[in-house]
């Protein structure tokens, strides 16, 4: 069975991590201060185990370079996607990300632009973006350490969808549970951490001048359409050029028609299955899976929230 790919992920330990994970999805994480947990990934140390069918066992990594046709026959030597589940028990660092020209210049690396869907039930907060829309003004402020003149910090609830360009000032905020789609890139530059240490006792490292380089002063506001068709209540989070995210939201039964060459798929809420063919397969909260191309049509049966990633960028 290749036509659906289930998938367990690996746990990042972090100084702003906690137990969410384990309260809020019953993972078994290793220990209380667990802030990511990379669902879906292929790379390297941290690439995801295949669970199910004739690849169980395998990495995605061996899988994605071992059988292309499953998605589609894509020229990239890496899945291009990365999904991961954010849970922080403290404030993450204020931190840029470059784009694909700066991250392959200094870093041999793609860039990363990356999008938030907000998990968390207690209202919390992020920095997103900038005060000022002049770039000399906004690192005056930074040489000046004048965060609170500079950032922007934006009130969260379930179920609120950002994207965040690559070049945008952000953090997530403590009480924020996030699952986050990204172009598969592990780069980010710190730009300040509250003087905080790590567990050496020293003061963490900062990238301030790259930093100041990747920032961009950008308007990342994209339009969210929302569509009902029967059991089904969709919204369209975002369509840009590296990913688009659908909002999958069912209490019923739906049959749908995949267009794209494969899919990946998060479970944040509910229980139901999934049908494709004669078989079907049970899904609930914190399951995640990859449609592949083998996959044309598929049923959804339950009352549940999917949140699905389609990859342009192979």
């Amino acid at each position: 069975m290749k036509d659906i790919l289930f998938l367990k992920g690996k746990f990042q330990e972090k100084i702003w991590g906690g137990s969410r994970l384990k309260d809020e999805f019953a993972y078994p994480i290793p220990n209380e201060k667990i802030g990511e947990y990379w669902a879906i990934s292929d790379m390297d140390k941290m690439s995801s185990t295949i669970i199910n069918g004739d690849y169980k066992g395998l990495s995605l990594r061996e899988v994605y370079r071992k059988d292309k046709e499953l998605f589609g026959n894509p020229t990239g030597k890496s899945f291009p996607l990365l999904v991961k589940i954010i849970d922080a028990s403290d404030d993450l660092s204020i931190q840029v990300h470059p784009d694909d020209k700066m991250a392959s210049k200094l870093e041999g690396s793609r860039g990363k632009t990356e999008c938030w869907y907000i998990l968390n039930d207690k209202p919390s907060s992020i920095i997103y973006g900038l005060k000022v829309d002049d770039k000399k003004e906004a690192v005056d402020l930074i040489d000046q350490k004048r965060w609170d003149d500079l950032l922007r910090d934006v009130p969260t609830k379930k179920g609120d969808f950002f994207f965040v360009r690559a070049g945008t000032v952000h953090a997530i905020k403590k009480g924020s549970l996030i699952l986050e789609i990204q172009q598969a890139s592990d780069i980010t530059y710190r730009l300040y951490d509250y003087d905080r240490k790590g567990k050496d006792g020293k003061l963490r490292d900062l990238h301030i001048e790259k930093s100041k380089e990747a920032i961009k002063i950008l308007d990342n506001k994209e339009e969210i359409r929302t569509l009902t068709d029967g059991d089904l209540n969709l919204r369209i989070l975002t369509d840009n050029e590296y990913f688009k995210v659908l909002e999958k939201k069912l209490t019923g039964t739906y049959n749908f028609t995949k267009e794209n060459p494969y899919s990946l798929f998060a479970c944040i809420d509910g229980e139901g299955q999934i049908g494709l063919g004669q078989n079907s397969y049970k899904i609930g909260k914190g399951d995640f899976f990859i449609l592949t191309n083998l996959c044309k049509n598929y049923t959804i049966e339950g009352s549940l929230t999917l949140v699905e990633a389609i990859g342009k960028n192979s």
